[in-house]
């Protein structure tokens, strides 16, 4: 089984690769940076997915996980331009069994910067129109749209004690998801899931549902 993963050098997109490294399956990363993971099963493409020109002719895979993404002026270009390109390339085909978009849950608030939600406000509506292409050869697509993970993008906040106590104070389960957890729901979606598709799933700790019901006290 081969996989194609995007930004695999770091964060999420490595916890992925390792993830299905251990579980046995062949992994192709792209990152526009070098690699990180040495495994004789991992290969390394360092390729910027703007540029369309780079991409090399590959043998068709079985999963496509579109991690890629960033925070700053090409949040239009990477996040949502980067992944149509490479799952139109890559991702559309007979023997597909499953592509997997990596959202945010700032994708359903519109809680972040406005590039950034509007690029993953499209992947999420790019999720079900891949669905829809590739239900015909029995293949799945969905999106994870995680709130807070314990990423090296995230230390901004993850080291500063008074904004972290801020966001606690809006996750009911107190806590942010770590790497390996988003990298185990990947391979639960890909791999262990076959009939859930063109799904948006927000895995945020309560985030965005939490809610205060406001009512006299008896």
């Amino acid at each position: 089984m081969r996989v194609l993963i995007t930004g695999t050098s770091s964060g999420i997109g490595k916890g992925i690769a390792d993830k299905f490294l251990k579980e046995g399956y062949t992994v192709i990363g792209i990152d526009r940076r070098e690699a990180s993971i040495q495994h004789e099963c991992y290969t390394h493409i360092c390729m910027d997915i703007r540029d369309k020109t780079q991409y090399p002719e590959l043998a068709p895979f079985d999963i496509v996980v579109n991690n890629a993404g960033v925070q700053n002026e090409e949040d239009i270009d990477v996040n949502l331009k980067g992944t149509i390109a490479i799952t139109e390339k890559y991702g559309m085909h007979p023997g597909i069994k499953a592509v997997l978009m990596i959202g945010s849950a700032s994708g359903h608030n519109g809680s972040e910067f406005p590039e950034y939600v509007a690029s993953k406000g499209g992947v999420l509506s790019y999720t079900k129109n891949v669905a829809l292409r590739i239900a015909k050869y029995g293949a799945t697509c969905n999106s994870l749209d995680f709130g807070g993970v314990l990423t090296e993008l995230n230390k901004p906040v993850m080291e500063d004690e008074a904004l972290w106590n801020e966001i606690m104070e809006q996750t009911p389960l107190k806590r942010w998801m770590t790497v390996e957890e988003a990298a185990d729901w990947a391979y639960f979606m890909t791999v262990t899931n076959r009939f859930c598709t063109g799904q948006n799933i927000l895995i945020d700790g309560l985030e965005a549902g939490n809610a205060h019901f406001v009512w006299p006290e008896e």
